[in-house]
């Protein structure tokens, strides 16, 4: 029986794969593991080398995305994939020490809780990455009641029962904290260390931080559109006031002229507002019908031990 399942998304790292496993290997000397490599369609040697790791070592599992399908859905091939009675996810670029496993797991264990996840007091990354995870964390709080105290980290564990609960869901956009979020609070936190990336550089830019984040807000979440409803209708009380001012100054002022310049810049303002709210609404619209139309989370081209 394996006690833990490792499931890493792989992007362009192939000259950390090799070190990776032998960490990984050293840290759970005694602990029956898998470790799954998620490959999502990189553009170097990561599937080669993966493949020539599945054969050096027997715990070592390759998958191959038919395509790029981002980090959370190649970690949803993984888990599909997973056998474990923990799960652990982490990156590919040795930030998160493999040899941290056994302490997450200890602590998951013996709490009997159900996540715990790795809080990194100083994180090896460029200051937009902390300022976008503090966010990210913010956001989640009003939107899914995230315990405050819980960092959203990358690195964490969790038992078999909620991986089962996960993979349940089915939709095109997952977001793999927002679905832990929405299955369980008995969550905890260690503290371990964030180190700098054995090589290369970094594959998580601007660009997919806010892919994350609009999952994170559209995706598990209607509070947007309430707010909208909300602003639209504070927007309305102010407009109807508006009206009743000027058909006031109109009638007992006689001004006819004065006033246009403010009449613009509501105009502009409330114009600003619809596209914004109407974008909003578009974008829950777009996912609705991906889902509608059972988009696909992950396509899997190879596997290279069934």
């Amino acid at each position: 029986m394996i006690e833990i399942s490792i499931v890493v998304p792989v992007y362009n790292s192939e000259d950390n794969l090799t070190e990776l496993c032998f960490q990984v290997e050293d840290a759970l000397k005694g602990i029956s593991y898998e470790l799954i490599l998620v490959n999502d369609s990189s553009t170097d040697n990561s599937w080669k080398v993966i493949q020539q790791l599945s054969v050096k070592y027997a715990q070592v599992n390759g998958v191959n995305l038919r395509k790029n399908c981002g980090q959370d859905n190649a970690l949803m091939a993984g888990l599909n994939l997973s056998k474990g009675n923990y799960a652990v996810i982490m990156d590919d670029d040795l930030q998160h020490s493999p040899y941290d496993i056994v302490k997450l797991y200890e602590a998951c264990k013996n709490s009997s809780s159900d996540v715990c996840y790795a809080n990194f007091e100083k994180r090896e990354q460029a200051l937009w990455k902390n300022f976008g995870s503090w966010f990210n964390g913010k956001i989640s709080e009003w939107m899914m009641n995230k315990p405050k105290h819980i960092y959203l980290s990358p690195y964490k564990i969790f038992t078999r029962e909620i991986v089962d609960e996960i993979i349940k869901y089915v939709g095109p956009y997952p977001y793999v904290d927002g679905l832990i979020l929405w299955v369980t609070d008995n969550i905890i936190q260690i503290d371990v260390e964030h180190h700098k990336r054995y090589k290369g550089s970094s594959n998580f830019n601007l660009t997919r931080s806010i892919s994350v984040f609009l999952k994170n807000v559209t995706t598990f979440s209607v509070t947007p559109l309430r707010v909208a409803s909300i602003v639209g209708s504070i927007c309305s009380i102010i407009g109807f006031i508006m009206i009743l001012y000027y058909l006031i100054d109109y009638f007992v002022n006689k001004n006819m002229v004065e006033g246009w310049t403010t009449l613009a810049v509501l105009q502009l303002f409330m114009g600003g507002l619809l596209l914004l709210f109407l974008g909003l609404k578009g974008e829950y619209l777009g996912r609705t019908y991906m889902n509608v139309n059972n988009k696909p989370q992950f396509t899997i081209k190879n596997i290279t031990k069934s």
